[in-house]
Parts: C-alpha cells; structure tokens; sequence
C-alpha cells in the first residue's frame, strides 16, 4: 500500500523559510511526477508546484522566484522550498504522486497534508 508522509509545515513570520518534505513508501514501482498543490480556507485547492522524473517543472506564478521544487529519486522523496513567504501563502500543502505500483498499474495518490501559516 503507497502511503505519502508529508512533514516541515509550521508557523512562520512574513519573509521567513520553511521546507516542506514527503516521502512516497510501499508498493512502488517507478514514480513519474511528484507535486504540491495548496488549499486555504474558503479556495479550492491548487497548484504550487511539479516535477517530473525527467526534471522539468512547472510553477504558479505566485510562487515563481520564491518556492523550488526538488526531489531525492532514490529515496523517492519531493521537497518544497519555501522563500519569502507571504501572509497569503498560508494554506494546507499536499503533496501529489503520479506512479506506476508493483503490478505497473499506474495510480496517483494524495498526502495528508501540512499547515503553513505565515503570520506575524
């Protein structure tokens, strides 16, 4: 069974850092894309950032310059940078797998997600 475990969410001031992390487990044969989308209160959720195996990306425009995405293969792990944070960045961040399982059905699959909120 794939299980996405998602942590390095947190309260953090206006300008500050934080990195996200989450590690895909179980039942896995290849993953094609990994991804971290964010939902605040009130919005649907969306897209933040996305990485393929190839290492293309792709980005919100309101996080262009301030987030960068990054993955650990080996460890089939995705990272989520976070600079100069912003009151409006505050939301719950999911993290999003696209893989094939060990009977190469190909499957996507949702974290539990992290708060972050951003505040001073």
């Amino acid at each position: 069974q794939v299980q996405l475990v998602e942590s390095g969410g947190g309260l953090v001031q206006p300008g500050g850092s934080l990195r996200l992390s989450c590690v895909a487990s179980g039942g896995i044969f290849s993953i094609d894309a990994m991804g971290w989308y964010r939902q605040a209160p009130g919005k649907e959720r969306e897209l933040v950032a996305h990485i393929t195996t190839d290492g293309s990306t792709n980005y919100a425009d309101s996080v262009k310059g301030r987030f960068t995405i990054s993955t650990d293969n080996a460890k089939n792990t995705v990272y989520l940078q976070m600079n100069s944070l912003k009151p409006e960045d505050t939301a719950v961040y999911y993290c999003n797998v696209d893989l094939f399982n060990t009977v190469f059905l190909r499957r996507n699959y949702w974290g539990q997600g992290t708060q972050v909120t951003v505040a001073s």
